[in-house]
């Protein structure tokens, strides 16, 4: 049963009682029922101030030792996001929406009034918590493997967005007393009119999507943009905008719709195939390119990576000069070894050898199109590691080895003529021979 003495204290027995009171002793009713209204809000008030202080004081307290006992960490992501400290601040307002239609019951407008404010701070405090909950959900998503590299955020924003709009709705129906559908259907009359306003937030949200479906860009990922001025890693993946951080250590930020309207270079495929390219070029002096001579052939026979080269090509002209019974006194008859060839099939048993080199990628030396600077011999190849430190150590051995010993092969690297080429050249004598008939001299007869 009911306490009689509890139901006594009620505001809506408490009040009344307090009012026929103050007329018994002679109060006029509209000073009674002001002092009446007067006590009632002080009342209210304090309930609320009481209603937030055991909500955070108390049960958050026990929640928050609840949380660090609990083996999960989604709770504890929910506590880090204060999800429910933004719950607590309901408290308040269900004893405003509780109290205040009794305490206010002679004042209807007021009435109205209290119960609209009370509903919007609601549906506020309903929106900020769903946004605190959806942050705890990109939390979680983003720490978890298969979703770390995806760009959930734009999808979180869409969201948010989304619930930001109901809210609008919600409080506008809540406003004007007019259901929610009156004003969706006023919205699609004015949906010309939103989309020439927000034409570009709309291209950017759809921009957002279609990156976040189709992976387009994800956070860590290197992408070059020069039509934007970006040469670095992605930082944040938001619903309009993708931020990245260049290697400047500058910060570039790219419209969304920019990077499905313009073209731009993703690395990520550089990365998860563990192999990143060289491909550099060697020019060589035309001059120095030769056939190779018995003393030459003697010499290179005793480098240990290209001896099965040599064997074997060596073999393969001898039957094939054989088989072709021609004077092999004149050079331009049979087939020969050329300093150049031998010098290309080095490089590919020197690449081979190499533990910097990802043998299960195309491995390749070839020739390019001769310049005016030489015939350039391009080394074609991608080391295993692809840090950019270790990728240029791993270029910079290789090359450093293939300049050394390439005049072993008589050849020589194309280099414009420097001063001290011209110096040398000024030095040398001038070379001898019959003396020029001068002006004055007469021819014998």
């Amino acid at each position: 049963m009911e306490n009689p003495f509890a139901a006594s204290l009620h505001p809506a027995n408490l009040l009344p009682a307090i009012k026929q009171a103050l007329m018994d002793r002679g109060v006029d009713e509209a000073v009674a029922g002001l002092a009446v209204m007067g006590i009632g809000l002080v009342l209210m008030v304090a309930l609320a101030v009481l209603a937030n202080w055991i909500a955070k004081a108390i049960i958050l307290r026990l929640i928050d030792r609840f949380v660090k006992r609990t083996p999960w960490s989604w709770d504890d992501l929910m506590h880090e996001h204060q999800v429910f400290t933004r719950l607590s601040h309901l408290a308040p307002a269900l004893v405003i929406q509780v109290y205040g239609t009794v305490i206010f019951a002679d004042s209807p407008l007021t009435d109205r009034f209290v119960t609209i404010g009370v509903q919007i701070y609601v549906l506020a405090i309903l929106l900020i918590v769903a946004s605190a909950v959806l942050n705890t959900l990109l939390t979680i998503l983003q720490k978890r493997e298969s979703t770390a590299g995806t760009p959930v955020k734009g999808f979180i924003q869409a969201v948010k967005l989304v619930l930001v709009i109901i809210a609008g709705i919600l409080a506008l129906s809540i406003v004007f007393g007019r259901s929610p559908i009156f004003f969706l259907s006023g919205i699609g009359a004015m949906t010309a009119v939103m989309l020439l306003i927000f034409r570009d937030a709309l291209l950017g949200l759809v921009a957002g999507v279609m990156i976040s479906v189709n992976q387009l860009v994800r956070v860590g990922d290197w992408i070059e943009m020069p039509s934007n001025g970006a040469d670095g890693n992605v930082v944040d993946v938001s619903l309009t905008t993708v931020k990245v951080r260049n290697w400047d250590r500058t910060y570039t930020t790219i419209p969304s719709y920019d990077l499905i309207s313009k073209s731009f270079k993703n690395w990520r495929g550089m990365f998860e195939n563990q192999g990143r390219r060289i491909k550099r070029a060697l020019y060589i002096d035309t001059q120095t390119i030769d056939f190779v001579d018995e003393d030459r052939l003697v010499k290179l026979l005793k480098i240990k990576r290209l001896r099965p080269y040599l064997e074997k090509k060596r073999d393969e002209i001898a039957e094939a000069n054989k088989l072709l019974g021609t004077d092999l006194g004149i050079l331009c008859n049979g087939r020969r070894l050329t300093n150049l060839g031998t010098f290309r099939a080095y490089c590919v048993a020197y690449l081979r050898e190499h533990a910097g080199v990802k043998q299960d990628e195309l491995l390749i030396v070839r020739h390019l199109q001769p310049t005016e600077h030489g015939l350039p011999l391009e080394i074609y190849c991608f080391t295993s590691d692809t840090a950019w430190v270790a990728h240029e150590a791993t270029q910079a051995d290789i090359f450093d080895h293939f300049l050394s010993i390439i005049e072993e092969f008589g050849l020589r690297l194309f280099q414009d003529p420097s001063g001290r080429d011209l110096r040398e050249a000024l030095r040398r004598p001038a070379p001898r021979g019959p003396r020029p008939p001068e002006a004055g001299d007469s021819k014998a007869s």
